[in-house]
């Protein structure tokens, strides 16, 4: 394909350090994607935070914007990017992970998938044509193929059927991407397409299936399905052995992972592209990151804490806000509490990222991120 150029411009080991291009802007790597799933990061986030946050891509869901309020709507009213005034890259999910989360209110066919909405419980089918259709409603720069993610303690026989269902489903988004990309009324003629690499942790199967999808010449390749009950070190494992077979002139994504030492772990194992709820909902909760560990804003111990919740950071709530004002409203539950936290969070990972990427440019992305795992684990006593 030639509507988009990945750039390599470092590698140290496995590593690496690129440009992405993209038809709304250039994304540098490794990054984090901050999660809204309907269109907006909860807490009460808005487009400006996430420009004034360093945010690069917003991630979005297509089963959830379907469900609510219709892709169909979102396309009348001119697409994602006009929809939540955002004119960075979006990459929306296919539908895909509801098949593993929403097991209770599913069923898989050849065809796709027939679920009941966890709204209102009405009947629903996604397949690949109708996910990749979804997707172009919404107009995202990027697209993920619609497939299945097995359970990472299912069964060889299972697996691997399911495996070989999201082969022949990725050929069905490629054929559909290309026929909506046609189209004159498609908002977004230039959406790009990620393939995705299942096969849980049985790594042969992984492997194989990385081999497959690489043939198809998309524009970036996700690994699906870890972080899905699996340890680190099975997680760890399984990028070791597949990633080497996905190529290496594309974007590499690991999709919904994870903590900061998660996302280390798997930069170093050549990783582009990640995405979690984990910033945004512990914040929620009154958990923020600091260089120094995790710290649990309920704790009494910052009931008369008046230092910001990591000195020296920037971001909205460090520079105006101590932890005792910030945990008295999450005490008393005032929305601006849970902002503040998330906002924090978000911060923290999308500047670990720069820092990441500063690293790597100078050559010294191993000795960066074993200082960055030692600090963060100094504090460990605070992580409750």
């Amino acid at each position: 394909m030639t509507k988009i150029r990945y750039r390599l411009l470092k590698t140290e080991g496995r590593a690496k350090r690129a440009e992405f291009e993209t038809p709304h802007g250039t994304i540098q790597t490794p990054v984090f994607m901050n999660v809204g799933t309907v269109a907006a990061i909860k807490g009460a986030v808005s487009t400006e935070d996430l420009e004034a946050i360093g945010t690069q891509v917003e991630l979005s869901n297509t089963y959830h914007l379907h469900v609510r309020p219709g892709d169909e709507i979102v396309k009348k009213l001119g697409g994602l990017h006009k929809f939540m005034s955002w004119n960075k890259p979006i990459l929306t999910d296919s539908g895909g992970f509801q098949v593993f989360s929403l097991a209770g209110l599913r069923k898989i066919k050849e065809e796709g998938v027939y679920f009941h909405s966890h709204i209102d419980g009405r009947k629903i089918f996604m397949g690949p044509e109708e996910s990749m259709r979804i997707q172009s409603n919404l107009a995202s720069t990027i697209a993920m193929a619609f497939d299945e993610c097995p359970p990472s303690k299912a069964s060889r026989v299972y697996v691997q059927d399911s495996v070989e269902r999201t082969t022949r489903w990725l050929r069905r988004c490629k054929t559909e991407m290309d026929r909506l990309n046609s189209l004159p009324d498609t908002i977004n003629k230039e959406q790009l397409l990620f393939g995705i690499n299942q096969g849980a942790v049985l790594p042969d199967i992984r492997i194989e299936h990385a081999k497959i999808i690489s043939e198809m010449n998309l524009d970036g390749y996700a690994v699906g399905g870890l972080a899905v009950g699996e340890t680190h070190e099975e997680m760890y494992g399984i990028l070791e052995e597949t990633i080497p077979f996905l190529p290496q002139d594309k974007p590499t994504y690991l999709m919904g992972v994870g903590t900061p030492a998660n996302i280390l772990e798997a930069v170093e194992r050549g990783v582009d592209f990640f995405d979690c709820v984990y910033p945004s909902r512990n914040g929620r909760h009154g958990h923020v990151y600091t260089n120094y560990g995790k710290i649990n804003l309920f704790n009494a111990r910052y009931e008369l804490d008046e230092r910001p919740f990591e000195e020296g950071c920037h971001c909205p709530a460090c520079r105006r806000y101590s932890r005792a004002y910030v945990r008295h409203l999450l005490k008393a539950k005032e929305m601006l509490g849970m902002r503040l936290c998330v906002l924090h969070n978000l911060y923290f990972y999308n500047t670990m990222m720069t820092e990441i990427r500063d690293a790597l440019d100078q050559g010294r992305f191993a000795s960066y991120k074993r200082e960055k795992l030692d600090r963060m684990a100094f504090a460990s006593q605070e992580n409750t």
